[in-house]
C-alpha cells in the first residue's frame, strides 16, 4: 500500500525533478505530477465517486480496487489520483491543515529508501573531510557566513536537532536549528542549553558543552533580530536558512548530502551501539524484542516515534547484523587500526559501522552464483 508523506514544501529545482525521473525509471515506474490528467474524487452523500480524465465515472473494477487500496483519507480535499497504476505518485490532496500531502507507489518508496541508505556509506567516508572543513570555518575571524554555517553543522552533528525551516514555524510554531530564536538558548560558561518546541509539538531540552561553540553563539546573541543564527557581511546581518546549510554541505563535501543525513548517520550509530551491547538473540522472538527496545531508545534520543525512527533513521543492515548474530562479534573483533588509517577523523564506533555498511553493500552488489 502506498504511504502518506507530508509534502508541504514542493520540490522546486529541476535537479530534483531529474533525480525523481531517474529514480522512477529505476523502480520501473512513470514519473508523474498532479498537473497531469488524472482521476478526481467527488463526494456523493456518505461515499465518494471517482471521475476519470475523460470526465466519466470510473467503473473498471481493477481501477476501483487500486483506489480503495490507496486508502485516501475522507478528510483530504482537492484529491488527485494517478490514472496509471505505474505512476510514482499515486495520489495527492490537502489535509485538514491545508498542507499538500502525497501517497507514493510502494516500489518508489523501496527504491528511494535503498538509495537513501546506500548514501550512508558515502556519507561516512566523507565525514572526516566535512569535519575538517567545519573546523577550518569555525576558526575564521568575526562572524562571516561560513563560520555560522559551520556552527550550525557542528550543532547538527552533536545535538541531532532538526535543521528546521520557516514554514514549520509559521504553520506549526515548531522550531529547528536554523529557526531558533534568542529565547531558545541559555549559555553558562561553555555549556549551551537549547529549549524549544520541535516537530509534532515536542518540547526539547538539549545541553551541549563546547567552549568554542559557546563563544560563537554568545556573539550571535549580540546581533539584532529575532533569529539566533545570523552572519555579518559588513554592517549588514543576514539569517541562515535550511537551504543555505544544505548548499554548504554540498560545497564542502563535493557530494549531494543534506542536514538530514546527519540524523540518519546518528540514528544508525546509536542503534549499532545499543544492539552491540545486547546478548546475541536466542530466538526470533528474543531478537525482535531487543530490536524494539533499541529502536525505542534511539527514537527518544532523536525525538521521533519508534516507527519513523526504524524506517527512516536506522540503516537496516545494522538490525540484520544483530538478528543474524554477527553484530556483536564484529563489534568486538574488527581491526580498528586498519580502518582508522583509511578514515582518520572517525571514532571507533563510526569506523565499525562504516565497515559493516561497506560489507553489506558489497554483499548486495555481488552477483548470484
Amino acid at each position: 500500500m502506498a504511504q502518506a508523506v507530508n509534502g508541504s514544501k514542493q520540490p522546486a529545482a529541476a535537479e530534483e525533478a531529474a533525480e525523481g525521473l531517474s529514480a522512477a525509471r529505476e523502480a520501473g515506474l512513470r514519473y508523474v505530477t498532479d498537473t497531469m490528467p488524472g482521476i478526481r474524487r467527488e463526494r456523493t452523500g456518505e461515499t465518494f465517486r471517482y471521475i476519470g480524465p475523460d470526465d466519466k465515472p470510473v467503473t473498471d473494477a481493477a481501477a476501483l480496487r487500486r483506489i480503495a487500496a490507496l486508502a485516501v483519507p475522507p478528510a483530504w480535499t482537492d484529491v488527485w489520483i494517478c490514472a496509471s497504476p505505474r505512476g510514482h505518485i499515486q495520489a495527492t490532496g490537502r489535509d485538514a491543515k491545508g498542507r499538500k500531502v502525497y501517497r507514493y507507489h510502494e516500489r518508489w518508496r523501496e527504491v528511494r529508501s535503498a538509495t537513501k541508505y546506500h548514501r550512508m556509506v558515502a556519507f561516512g567516508e566523507a565525514l572526516p573531510l566535512i569535519r575538517q572543513r567545519v573546523d577550518q570555518d569555525l576558526a575564521r575571524r568575526g562572524l562571516p557566513r561560513e563560520k555560522i554555517l559551520a556552527t550550525v553543522v557542528r550543532l547538527l552533528e552533536t545535538t541531532h536537532i532538526r535543521v528546521g525551516n520557516e514554514e514549520y514555524v509559521r504553520e506549526n510554531g515548531s522550531f529547528g536549528l536554523t529557526t531558533l530564536r534568542h529565547q531558545h538558548i541559555d549559555i553558562s560558561g561553555s555549556t549551551l542549553r537549547f529549549q524549544f518546541r520541535g516537530k509534532s509539538g515536542k518540547h526539547h531540552v538539549v545541553d551541549v558543552q563546547n567552549p568554542r561553540l559557546a563563544r560563537i553563539v554568545r556573539r550571535c546573541q549580540e546581533i539584532p533580530g529575532h533569529e539566533l543564527f545570523q552572519y555579518l557581511e559588513g554592517k549588514e546581518h543576514h539569517t541562515i536558512e535550511s537551504d543555505d546549510v544544505n548548499n554548504y554541505l554540498r560545497t564542502i563535501s563535493g557530494q549531494d548530502f543534506t542536514a538530514k543525513d546527519f540524523r540518519t548517520w546518528a540514528g544508525t550509530i546509536l542503534a549499532a551501539r545499543e544492539l552491540a551491547e545486547m546478548e546475541i538473540p536466542e530466538s526470533d522472538t528474543h531478537g525482535k524484542k531487543n530490536v524494539a527496545h533499541a529502536v525505542k531508545s534511539v527514537a527518544s534520543q532523536l525525538g521521533n516515534t519508534p516507527t519513523v525512527c526504524r524506517t527512516s533513521y536506522i540503516h537496516p543492515a545494522i538490525i540484520d547484523a544483530y538478528l543474524g548474530g554477527s553484530l556483536r562479534r564484529i563489534w568486538n573483533s574488527m581491526d580498528e587500526a586498519t580502518l582508522a588509517g583509511e578514515f582518520p577523523g572517525l571514532n571507533r564506533e563510526e569506523l565499525l559501522v562504516l565497515s559493516l555498511l561497506q560489507n553489506a553493500g558489497n554483499e548486495q552488489e555481488r552477483p548470484s552464483p
